[in-house]
């Protein structure tokens, strides 16, 4: 079930129920859907500067994961976010998508496109994670901090921990921008830190088969994002056949919020590129 508030024409928000949960969403505009999902600790508010301009060559979709933004809590109940996607999308209407995440969401749009190849058109990563990573032991380290400070101090202070990660260094200095990811960060629930998900496993093997992706793919990523995520694109790059890289310069890990004009730019003239070769 969909309940929706209707703003003005073509612009629509709301709650869908799938899955035993809420999930928080909005679209706008009309033409082929575009699937927008954000990254860990934020929600839909990441993509403002995407938002109504995709909307002018598409139906741009952006919607909260269980436990960010405005979408329910995780329950006991397992799940994965891969399956969460496709009930949202199916409430929706949507039988084939182009979807885009960023970091923790592109490791959510990578599986997607495992799972269920037929309801992907193309696909754009950007500073992705990936499923099945093994992680360096400094980054796995400072994951396992975020966890104690919330669980012993407060989630306020592993917000401000997170927040103070070199992940974000590109953006602290900036004052402005630092301000403007601090809200979005500062309504994180806190829940992956506070207890053990309830999110399951999905089937998928590990290493996660890159090679099985045949969909155009475009992978952007921040020249100054860090190592790790670094280490993650090159082999995403070597692996998925039908890719295009992409390296915006003089940003980091959030470069859709860091350099707007030129991601969009970027994102837009791939998708294009996409038609013109159907």
């Amino acid at each position: 079930m969909v309940v929706e508030e209707r703003l003005f024409m073509e612009y629509t928000k709301g709650m869908v129920a799938v899955n035993s949960t809420h999930l928080y969403y909005e679209q706008v505009g009309t033409g082929y859907p575009l699937v927008l999902i954000h990254g860990f600790t934020l929600n839909t508010q990441m993509w403002e500067d995407q938002f109504s301009v995709f909307a002018q060559h598409y139906r741009v979709i952006r919607y909260d994961m269980r436990g960010s933004g405005l979408s329910a809590m995780p329950a006991e109940e397992p799940f994965t976010e891969v399956e969460d996607l496709l009930a949202l999308l199916d409430a929706l209407g949507v039988s084939r998508a182009i979807v885009l995440g960023l970091s923790r969401g592109g490791s959510v749009a990578i599986d997607f496109a495992l799972a269920h190849p037929e309801r992907i058109y193309a696909l754009v990563l950007v500073d992705p994670a990936l499923g099945g990573w093994h992680w360096s032991e400094d980054f796995s380290q400072s994951m396992r901090e975020l966890e104690i400070t919330a669980r012993t101090q407060s989630v306020d202070m592993a917000r401000q921990r997170w927040l103070a990660h070199p992940l974000f260094l590109p953006v602290r200095e900036r004052s402005e921008l630092a301000k403007q990811l601090a809200k979005i960060v500062a309504s994180y629930s806190g829940w992956l830190w506070l207890q053990a998900s309830s999110e399951r496993d999905t089937d998928l093997p590990t290493p996660r088969p890159l090679e099985q992706i045949s969909v155009p793919t475009l992978l952007i990523m921040g020249e100054r994002d860090i190592e790790e995520f670094q280490a993650i694109a090159n082999h995403i790059a070597d692996t998925i056949p039908h890719l295009t890289k992409i390296v915006l310069p003089s940003v980091g890990h959030m470069s859709n919020m860091e350099a707007p004009e030129i991601f969009n730019e970027a994102v837009l003239g791939f998708l294009e590129n996409l038609k013109h070769h159907q």
